[in-house]
């Protein structure tokens, strides 16, 4: 099944996150993308210099069009960036793609710290965006800001998954790369218990990216049939070779080799 999957994201003008690497992901694994844009930045590895937003109705009429024709197998939100462009998403996906899953990447700060979802947002996106999500994506600082608490072990971020999990979304998969240790631990939660999946640390900064490229990963196994499960192992696997084959451009936060999957031996499925 090729599968396809609706971005509904910002852009990245250095082409390492945001629909960029969205569609280089999604591609990579075999799937479709097709976007809907909510917002253009000039950014580049040192950090995001500019933010110019796409007005509403432009945004919703992106949606309509793409899911009155071509369709969607899975949905998948990242870079929205205030309460009004959250409340005109999820007004557009509850007219247009109602029903189809969504994996939520409730993106809040650029990797050189730049803030992309406004403070009065986070309610919206908490109240209105999660329930309609199958599972949500956050990093830690994300995890900290939608329930409230510190995150600085792997037992606080059990915790934080299943309060995630009681704020009604199905399944969190909560990303552990900001502790500061050797292992990397990511947690899948779901009603039925939390999984943990650790891997070796691999010292680089060229991480630039690994956010959107995780979400669209899980969103492209889905929208090709597999599990969850299997659809966040085989993210993982990508997105750690994506990282160890880095290409090394920039002076700050690298991208990663998104082309990493046309040697699927390297993903270990």
């Amino acid at each position: 099944m090729r599968g396809r999957v609706l971005v509904v994201a910002g852009s990245d003008s250095g082409g390492g996150a945001g629909i960029q690497a969205d569609i280089k992901t999604i591609t990579a694994l075999g799937g479709f993308a097709a976007t809907a844009l909510t917002a253009l930045t000039a950014q580049n590895t040192l950090g995001v210099f500019g933010v110019h937003p796409v007005p509403l109705a432009f945004i919703r009429q992106q949606i309509e069009v793409v899911m009155t024709d071509i369709g969607a197998d899975v949905l998948k939100t990242g870079m929205l960036g205030d309460r009004d462009t959250i409340e005109t998403v999820c007004a557009a996906l509850t007219d247009f793609a109602k029903g189809v899953p969504l994996v939520l990447d409730p993106v809040m700060v650029a990797k050189g710290g730049h803030v992309l979802l406004a403070d009065n947002a986070v309610g919206a996106l908490r109240s209105r965006l999660l329930p309609l999500a199958a599972v949500v994506t956050p990093n830690l600082p994300e995890a900290e800001a939608l329930t409230g608490m510190r995150i600085e072990t792997v037992a606080d971020m059990r915790i934080a998954a299943a309060i995630l999990l009681a704020l009604g979304v199905p399944a969190v998969l909560l990303k552990g790369g900001h502790l500061p240790t050797d292992a990397l631990t990511d947690l899948l939660a779901t009603p039925d218990g939390i999984e943990a999946f650790e891997s070796p640390r691999i010292a680089t900064r060229h991480t630039h990216g690994t956010g959107c490229t995780t979400a669209s990963a899980v969103a492209a196994g889905l929208a090709q049939g597999l599990s969850l499960r299997d659809a966040v192992v085989r993210a993982r696997a990508y997105v750690r070779a994506a990282i160890a084959g880095a290409p090394g451009f920039g002076a700050g936060h690298g991208p990663l080799d998104h082309g990493v999957t046309c040697d699927p031996t390297r993903l270990g499925v």
